[in-house]
């Protein structure tokens, strides 16, 4: 009797621990908004903190659609990952009338709505898991990667790396120090223009003091790599493709991430940053 009860626990803890290991609904409320995202919690908790991982769908996305797309909660089972979910924006490319869900573009926009979101769901997080405070990170695509840049900008102090696709955010680099980025970018993007996509990453490397060749990183397809003597090394995944999410790209943003906590940057933090030109600061920003 005693055998077939420790085998029916060990089939339950199993079936625990496989469900605890799938992304769960949760919502909040702040202000007037209900706000809701898919977040993955590792399915064995432990006294070692987590990394985090936020990550961002683009305009006329859905959290569900993220989670399928980017699926980094399986590709890193011990980290915390949030697949928040946008409301309806006026996109910047398209649908001016806002009938579909995004991101804010700028500080201020919208009440902060979505700044303030990540506030939330950041400080309920720490209330509850042990979250490690230097591997907190930051990804999205089009919409979603704009966002990731203002979020650079404006919450910078969070993110250890960040690592935006098929986004631009030129608007926004006065307020940006210096962090490792993964930039993923399609050559033949119809919506975010590649050559716009090149100058955000010119500048960003330029910023971060990158070496001006690069060269390949791990031998990863589309993948070159900028080292950075301060430690913010900027890589870019850049495939012949256009708008849509490169499906080689959540392997290399996990990697990315685990190679730079915010740690590994404290020694440099102090170090001066190249001055920005005026024109840095009058071009537009974009993201679909």
């Amino acid at each position: 009797m005693r055998h077939a009860l420790t085998g029916i626990c060990l089939v339950f803890g199993s079936f625990l621990t496989t469900f605890a290991a799938e992304p769960i609904e949760r919502n909040w409320t702040i202000g007037d908004e209900r706000r809701e995202a898919l977040v993955y919690l590792p399915a064995q908790a432990s006294d070692t903190p987590a990394p985090l991982v936020f990550v961002f769908h683009g305009h006329g996305g859905t959290m569900r659609n993220a989670m399928r797309t980017f699926g980094l909660h399986k590709l890193w089972p011990e980290a915390v990952v949030v697949y928040p979910q946008g409301l309806n924006t006026p996109g910047q490319l398209t649908d001016p009338e806002g009938k579909r869900s995004g991101w804010q573009s700028s500080a201020g926009q919208l009440g902060d709505r979505d700044l303030k979101f990540v506030d939330k769901i950041l400080a309920e997080l720490k209330s509850e898991r042990k979250i490690d405070p230097d591997r907190i990170y930051a990804t999205g695509h089009s919409n979603g990667g704009g966002f990731t840049y203002l979020l650079w900008a404006e919450r910078g102090d969070i993110f250890a790396a960040l690592a935006p696709s098929s986004a631009a955010g030129l608007r926004h680099l006065p307020k940006m120090k210096p962090k490792p980025m993964l930039h993923i970018a399609g050559e033949t993007d119809p919506l975010v223009r590649f050559p716009m996509q090149k100058r955000m990453i010119d500048l960003v490397r330029g910023k971060n003091g990158c070496n001006p060749e690069g060269k390949p990183w791990h031998d990863i397809k589309f993948c070159t790599e900028y080292d950075s003597r301060a430690g913010t090394p900027v890589v870019t995944l850049i495939h012949p493709g256009g708008h849509k999410f490169e499906a080689t790209a959540p392997a290399a943003i996990v990697r990315f991430f685990k190679e730079h906590p915010r740690n590994s940057l404290r020694s440099n933090e102090e170090k001066p940053e190249k001055e920005e030109t005026s024109a840095t600061v009058k071009s537009p920003s974009a993201s679909g």
